[in-house]
């Protein structure tokens, strides 16, 4: 029989799969209209080399001020992650394409990313591109698209881990994904990522309000007592 001691040397060598999922669980969330000011400056602050692999061309501001601006929020999905002082640190576009007139006919999304210099390494393209897949599979879309320059190894490199077919045509490539139908997990799953998202989001708000509360009443006693010892 196997010792206590055992069971948990075993249990810390090799945690659980739903242990070891909620460990790399990052809140991801819907983003809206009223995003559009954060969506922006996370954007505008893409150096000239990271605009050109995110767009296919070197987006000047203007461009980028009037992709923001022509964001479809009811037809499309705009997704986001906020580090813990709520600045947009990754974002993703799913475009959706007009639904099929003819049966048999695939919809399809084309999905877009962007992580910020100081976010990445950490995984926030391929959590991205997971969430999209399973919000357009929710969604009845058969194909999720990408259109990439061949030199974006990570958006590439995302792409076949998830399974995509990768073509190569000089110096753009285009991925095609499959998309399983949806189910009742896959609607309760999406629906478990939004709310855990958005409690995430209102925690960090939260703190950032507190510790701005803290911060100010410190500064403030901080101030009196300087006034106090000029009086004596």
């Amino acid at each position: 029989m196997q010792k206590p001691a055992d069971d948990a040397t075993s249990l810390a060598a090799k945690p659980p799969a739903w242990l070891r999922q909620l460990a790399s669980w990052v809140p991801i969330r819907s983003l809206a209209s009223r995003h559009r000011g954060r969506i922006a400056q996370h954007l505008l602050a893409l150096n000239e080399r990271d605009r050109y692999l995110r767009f296919g061309y070197p987006a000047t501001d203007e461009q980028i001020s009037r992709y923001v601006v022509g964001l479809d929020f009811d037809h499309d999905e705009v997704l986001g992650i906020f580090n813990r002082r709520l600045q947009l640190v990754a974002m993703a576009h799913l475009a959706y394409a007009p639904m099929p007139q003819r049966a048999g006919k695939p919809a399809m999304a084309e999905f877009g990313v962007s992580v910020s210099r100081e976010a990445r390494g950490r995984g926030f393209g391929a959590r991205l591109f997971e969430r999209a897949a399973l919000q357009a599979r929710n969604r009845g879309v058969e194909t999720l698209f990408i259109h990439a320059l061949s030199e974006n190894a990570p958006m590439l490199k995302i792409a076949r881990n998830a399974g995509a077919r990768v073509e190569r045509e000089g110096s753009e490539s285009e991925a095609w994904l499959r998309l399983p139908e949806d189910t009742v997990s896959s609607h309760v799953g999406e629906a478990i990522e939004r709310h855990m998202a958005e409690l995430d989001f209102q925690y960090k708000r939260h703190a950032r309000t507190v510790n701005s509360v803290f911060k100010g009443m410190s500064s403030l006693k901080a101030r009196l007592t300087g006034d106090k010892r000029k009086a004596q």
